[in-house]
């Protein structure tokens, strides 16, 4: 069947561009609901890029991201929040073995944490400070919005806790 033919010449015009305003508004709306989703956090997962805040001071010290690989996590430094007056690209001095010396920004400090229930456990976090590798383990609070970071020497109650603080 053919379209009925209008009446008039303005009508028609009138017509196409109400329904390609509605094509394009449609064509928008859709475009932003993909992309808002395409960008939305998983909360529900340790994966991302993560804010720790030393439990001692109580200021941000590194940004790091935690990635997931064949259902472990690891994390590496992406950033380091450092005073002006500090230096910009430290090495881990105080590390063991491989790590010894090598750039604190871009190590691998977690690694092999496995999903547990509502932990991730079985792991371990390197203290790039003093160098040391404990066991650890963590768990999502606040709706995926914080972490509590667990080290630890044999039993987690021998430890200490960092909360760190989602990113993105």
């Amino acid at each position: 069947m053919n379209a009925p033919a209008c009446s008039s010449a303005g009508r028609c015009d009138r017509d196409r561009r109400q329904n390609m305003k509605k094509l394009l508004m449609t064509a928008i709306a859709s475009s932003a609901l993909l992309a808002f989703g395409a960008f939305a956090q998983n909360t529900s997962s340790a994966v991302g890029l993560w804010k720790n805040i030393d439990d001692h001071t109580g200021k941000p010290k590194a940004l790091i991201r935690i990635t997931e690989s064949n259902g472990e996590l690891r994390g590496k430094i992406e950033k380091l929040l450092r005073d002006p007056s500090q230096d910009q690209n430290p090495k881990c001095v105080k590390c063991q073995g491989e790590l010894k010396d090598q750039p604190i920004l871009g190590m691998t400090i977690i690694n092999g944490m496995k999903k547990d229930g509502n932990e991730y456990n079985g792991g371990t976090i390197l203290d790039p400070d003093n160098g040391k590798v404990y066991k650890s383990k963590m768990a999502l609070i606040e709706d995926g919005k914080k972490l509590n970071v667990r080290g630890y020497i044999g039993v987690p109650m021998l430890g200490r806790t960092q909360t760190w603080v989602r990113e993105e």
